[in-house]
Order: structure tokens, then C-alpha cells, then sequence
């Protein structure tokens, strides 16, 4: 937690990241709203409350990037929707596909130079960090390529399997419906674990690939399963407290946003929230790699890593002398 707020920075990029790919969106979807509105009734209605009627009358009609706008978007609906459609595997909309994969790629790209600043526990000014975004980019596309290989398996086949055809197994002659749930939910737990095992896993390369400076990508995940393996308790532990306190600032978000509901200044209130509930998360996310880069780092002897810099001009002790 140390190493994440003492980059204050980084939080702040991250989340310009995220608006830069989402504002067009926005905008494009405000313009949609505006056309379908006009001077109608209904703008003033929309205006100064939430029209259920009025969305389901533009849902009916719309295409594209509109038929995202529904109930689900309000408040803590859009996060619930999210895992909904995380966890059963439905499709979105080409262009909300194609906003997030450009989105992951800027991911990508800078989470080398987030990891290394949190290897390094100092500051490493523009320079060094988008030269270390720049090292480990296209090794981290490589990685990327792995990724989408392993989690295409689980959410393409093994999901499919699990929910389509064991599900239906085991449930075929189940007349009580309670079980029947309580079947999916354990169900879910395992799909979750899976997922979770593999986040653990390209976490750890990731750090590894760093700290050690790694080219192989193979042998980046080989490392991080080795060393998962030698410290099970603690990797394990560890993704648990920062999965509980993801969980902890999605509550917090929730309860904020069922009492910011209405119009006028509670809608801009709420709104405020959502961009702080937004930060929480990617807070939540720089959390994920600093500890686990901590970790990593305590537990083989990496703790030096450059955390102690060969002195540089004009910071190195030769300076100071002449500066006497």
C-alpha cells in the first residue's frame, strides 16, 4: 500500500488513461440521447429524474453504442451488469469490444513502467518510466497473446462446459429449485477459482518478467508458477486481502449510489462518486501489483532492486562534494 501512494501519479495517468477511451464514448452517446430527445416532453422528464420509459422507448429503437444505454448503467446497476457479464460470458457491442481492447493494449503498454516504478520504490520521472513501458511493451504483447490464448479456453470452452453441460447433468432430474441455484453458485466458485488461479499466475510473470528482466515470456509464467508454488500461502492470502478490499470499495460505491439517486444536484453528486468509485478501482488494481511485486521481491532477495540506484548525476554524493 506504501508503494502504490507514494506514486500518486501513476493513479492519476491511469485514470486519464481511462477517461481518454471512455469520453469518446460519451460523447458519442450524448449525441445519440440529443437526437432521440429534441424538445420533446421527455427531455424534461429525462432532465430531472430517471425515465424508465422513455430508456426502454430508445432501447427498442436503438443500434450500436445505444443499446447500451439501459437501467443497468445507473449507479451500481453498471457494475453488477459488468460481472454479470463477465461471469456468464456475454457478448457486448463491437464498439464497446473494440473500446476495450484498445483500452488493454494502453494497459499494456504501461504496465511495465507501473511495475518497475513499484520494483524501484522511487521515483523514476517521465523518462524512466515510459523507457521501461517501452522495454517491456511487445514482450507484454507476447504475454498478452498467451493471456488470450488460456482465458479464450476457459471462457469459450471450459464455461461452456461447465454451464451448458455439467450444469445440465447434474440438475436434469433436480425438482427444487434452491438446489438448482446453489448448483450454478458452485459452479461459479469453481469458474472463479480458475480465473483467479490464471490472474495469480500472469500477475507474477509480469513482476518476474520485470524485477529479473526477462525475455521469455514462457519462461516468465514458468518462474511465476514456481514461485507460487513455493509461496502458495502467501501469494494466495495475499490475492484474497486485495480481492477484499475490491469487494470492500464496490460496496461502499453501492450504498453511495442507492442514496444518490433523483435529480438536479443528487444525479451530479452520484456522478461525482462513479469518478471516485473509478479511481478506488484502478487504486485497487496498482494495489494487485505493487503487493505482489513486494512480495516477490522480499521473498527471493530482489528487495535491493535498484531501490538503491547507482548514483547519477546530479544526485550522486560526487555533486554534493563539488557542491562544498
Amino acid at each position: 500500500m506504501r508503494r502504490v501512494n507514494r506514486a500518486p501519479a501513476i493513479l492519476m495517468a491511469v485514470w486519464v488513461l481511462t477517461v481518454l477511451v471512455t469520453l469518446p464514448l460519451a460523447l458519442a452517446l450524448r449525441g445519440m440521447l440529443a437526437d432521440h430527445l429534441g424538445r420533446s416532453l421527455s427531455a424534461d422528464t429525462a432532465a430531472s429524474g430517471v425515465n424508465y420509459d422513455w430508456m426502454q422507448e430508445f432501447a427498442d429503437q436503438a443500434a450500436g453504442l445505444g443499446v447500451t444505454f439501459k437501467p443497468t448503467i445507473i449507479g451500481v446497476g453498471a457494475v453488477l451488469d459488468n460481472l454479470s457479464a463477465f461471469i456468464d460470458n456475454t457478448t457486448r457491442p463491437v464498439v464497446i469490444t473494440g473500446a476495450a481492447s484498445a483500452y488493454l493494449i494502453l494497459w499494456i503498454f504501461v504496465a511495465g513502467g507501473i511495475i518497475d516504478r513499484f520494483a524501484r520504490d522511487r521515483a523514476t520521472r517521465a523518462h524512466g518510466f515510459f523507457s521501461a513501458c517501452g522495454v517491456f511493451f511487445f514482450r507484454f504483447l507476447r504475454l498478452a497473446v498467451i493471456q488470450w490464448l488460456v482465458y479464450a479456453f476457459l471462457f469459450v470452452y471450459m464455461h461452456a462446459w461447465l454451464f451448458d453441460r455439467l450444469f445440465q447433468r447434474i440438475t436434469h432430474e433436480v425438482n427444487v429449485e434452491r438446489t438448482a441455484f446453489l448448483v450454478r453458485v458452485a459452479l461459479y466458485g469453481v469458474f472463479g477459482i480458475l480465473v483467479s488461479a490464471c490472474t495469480i499466475i500472469f500477475d507474477y510473470a509480469k513482476v518476474r518478467a520485470v524485477v529479473e528482466d526477462r525475455r521469455s515470456m514462457l519462461g516468465a509464467i514458468g518462474a511465476a508458477v514456481g514461485f507460487i508454488r513455493r509461496n502458495y500461502a502467501a501469494a494466495v492470502g495475499l490475492f484474497i486481502v486485495n480481492f477484499a478490499m475490491f469487494a470492500v470499495v464496490i460496496a461502499i460505491y453501492a450504498l453511495i449510489a442507492l442514496g444518490a439517486g433523483g435529480a438536479g444536484l443528487l444525479i451530479r453528486i452520484g456522478f461525482t462518486f462513479g469518478q471516485a468509485s473509478i479511481a478506488a478501482r484502478l487504486w485497487v488494481k496498482l494495489l494487485f501489483w505493487a503487493s505482489e511485486t513486494a512480495l516477490f521481491q522480499s521473498r527471493l532477495a530482489h528487495a535491493g532492486y535498484v531501490a538503491r540506484p547507482e548514483p547519477t548525476w546530479p544526485e550522486s554524493p560526487v555533486a554534493e562534494a563539488i557542491g562544498r
